[in-house]
C-alpha cells in the first residue's frame, strides 16, 4: 500500500518529472479524493448540452499523452463541471475514463456498457431516474452519470478513514459492483483482517471464486457469495492499480 504522506509530497515535485522518470512513479504517488480548482478550464463553446466543451488546462502538451491532451480539450470542462459538483478530484475522473473507454465516446463493451464512462445499461437507467435526465448515452450525461455513480460508491465506503482505501474501494465497486466488494469485505472479515483495508479486500477477491465454495459456506447461509461466485477478481485487481497509475501521473502533469 503506498504511503498517503508520500503522494501528498509528491504534488511539490516538478511536473517535468512525469514521463521523463517513469520509474520514480511508484515513489511519487499521490491521492487526495478533493476537487482542484487551481485549475481551470477555459469554456469556448455556447451550449454546454452539446457536450463538447473546449478548454484549456494549465499544462504543457508534451507533460502528457496526445490522447488525453485531446480529450481534456473537448471533455474537460465538462469533467471539472461535474467533478466539482459531485466533490471529487476531476483527474480521478480523467484517469477511469481514460482506462474504460479510452477517451471515445462511443466505446461499447461486449456486456454493453457504453460511453466515455462505460456505464451499464441497467445501472444507466437507475442513474437517468435519479438525475432526471432522458438518457446517458450522451457525453454530456454519460460523465456527469458516471462521475454521480462514483461519487454514491464512494459514499457507500464512508467508514473507510484512509483516504486512499476508500479511494481504491470506491474504484473496485465500480468494476466489479458494490455488492461484490461487500462480498470480499465480509471475507476479510472472516479471515480476521480489515475490511476497510484495500489490501485486505484485494487478497480476498479470489476467494469469491467457486472454488473456495466451502469458506463460503461458512460466511454465508446461502452456502455462497450474496452476488454470486466471482470469477473476475483479477481484472479488478489490475482496474485499480491502472487508474490509480493513471491519476497519479495526472495529478503530477495537472494542476
Amino acid at each position: 500500500m503506498r504511503n498517503l504522506k508520500n503522494r501528498l509530497f509528491s504534488k511539490m515535485l516538478p511536473a517535468g518529472l512525469l514521463f521523463g522518470g517513469l520509474a520514480l512513479l511508484p515513489l511519487l504517488q499521490t491521492g487526495c479524493f478533493r476537487p482542484m480548482a487551481a485549475l481551470s478550464f477555459v469554456n469556448r463553446e455556447s451550449d454546454p448540452s452539446q457536450g463538447e466543451y473546449c478548454g484549456v488546462a494549465r499544462a504543457e502538451p508534451s507533460e502528457i499523452d496526445p490522447r488525453t491532451q485531446r480529450s481534456l480539450v473537448k471533455y474537460g470542462s465538462l469533467v471539472q463541471k461535474y467533478s466539482g459538483k459531485y466533490d471529487l478530484d476531476w483527474r480521478l475522473v480523467i484517469a477511469l475514463m481514460r482506462h474504460e473507454s479510452q477517451f471515445s465516446a462511443t466505446a461499447r463493451s461486449h456486456r454493453g456498457a457504453f460511453g466515455l464512462m462505460q456505464i451499464m445499461p441497467t445501472t444507466q437507467m437507475e442513474l437517468a431516474m435519479k438525475l432526471g435526465v432522458p438518457e446517458t448515452e450522451s457525453p454530456s450525461n454519460n460523465i456527469k452519470a458516471g462521475i454521480y455513480h462514483l461519487r454514491s460508491l464512494y459514499r457507500a465506503f464512508e467508514a473507510v478513514t484512509n483516504e486512499e482505501n476508500r479511494i481504491r474501494l470506491s474504484l473496485a465497486a465500480y468494476n466489479a459492483g458494490l455488492n461484490r466488494i461487500l462480498d470480499a469485505q465480509a471475507v476479510a472479515v472472516f479471515l480476521g483482517d480489515d475490511p476497510n483495508d484495500w489490501e485486505a479486500v484485494r487478497s480476498a477477491l479470489p476467494l469469491l471464486s467457486k472454488r473456495y465454495y466451502t469458506l463460503h459456506q461458512n460466511i454465508w447461509e446461502s452456502g455462497k457469495p450474496r452476488a454470486g461466485y466471482f470469477k473476475d477478481w483479477q481484472q479488478t485487481r489490475t482496474y485499480v492499480e491502472t487508474i490509480m497509475d493513471y491519476y497519479d501521473g495526472y495529478q503530477l502533469a495537472l494542476r
